[in-house]
């Protein structure tokens, strides 16, 4: 891979076959696919066109049959598992339409939880994570544990989280598809800010209205890329 392309991550026909005891079920048939830095992308297609499957590939949860998956200059199937679940902690930030947060931690600690695995001491970590919380607007509500949240917060939280370490490319699934359509769109507002920061963007949604605000929509169906 070139430096000078801007490229971040690449996928170079990429296939993913799962087996469901004799049957082959083929997730992705051949899919190639780039992220730049600072894109906005979203990801759409059907319930088995493979969505899933090509971001769990592209943030380093799961591994292609086949094709090539590059981090940068890098060949992911070079890396050990142990490279691998750094890169994972390191290189990205995820949120979950479940949002996946502790019940029993408060929101400042959910969100200063992924640099406990960088070895940052508790003093930088509770620094850092107050002023991620702070710039996602919930400076009055960090105290606060999940169940006291409502689902707005809830996912403010999730995306501070995923901001906590500086990510490179910030994954998000379904963000808006457990909130009411006046806390999706502030949601939504959130994700703006930060592209237009300089952060990198992919989201999975159905949602077309979601869709809308990135720069670039993807859609897949069976497997390939229908519509770039």
């Amino acid at each position: 891979m070139n430096k000078k392309t801007d490229i971040i991550c690449r996928a170079v026909d990429v296939k993913k076959t799962y087996w469901r005891g004799k049957v082959a079920v083929e997730a992705l048939r051949g899919v190639s696919f780039d992220i730049k830095r600072n894109a906005y992308i979203s990801i759409m297609g059907p319930s088995g066109s493979g969505k899933s499957t090509l971001v769990h590939i592209l943030s380093c949860l799961d591994t292609p049959t086949s094709g090539e998956y590059y981090l940068e200059n890098a060949l992911v199937s070079k890396y050990s598992d142990e490279e691998l679940a750094k890169v994972r902690n390191i290189f990205f930030g995820f949120i979950f339409q479940s949002f996946s947060l502790l019940p029993r931690l408060s929101a400042l600690d959910n969100v200063a939880l992924p640099l406990i695995y960088r070895n940052v001491s508790k003093h930088e970590r509770i620094a850092k994570a107050k002023e991620i919380i702070k710039n996602v607007g919930l400076a009055d509500r960090m105290l606060h544990r999940p169940n006291e949240l409502s689902g707005g917060e809830c996912q403010r939280v999730a995306i501070a989280r995923a901001l906590v370490n500086d990510p490179k490319v910030i994954f998000a699934d379904e963000p808006t598809g457990n909130l009411d359509s006046k806390t999706g769109a502030e949601i939504m507002e959130i994700f703006d800010h930060l592209v237009d920061e300089g952060n990198t963007v992919v989201m999975v949604t159905h949602d077309v209205n979601v869709a809308a605000h990135a720069r670039r929509t993807v859609k897949l169906k069976d497997g390939l890329i229908a519509n770039d």
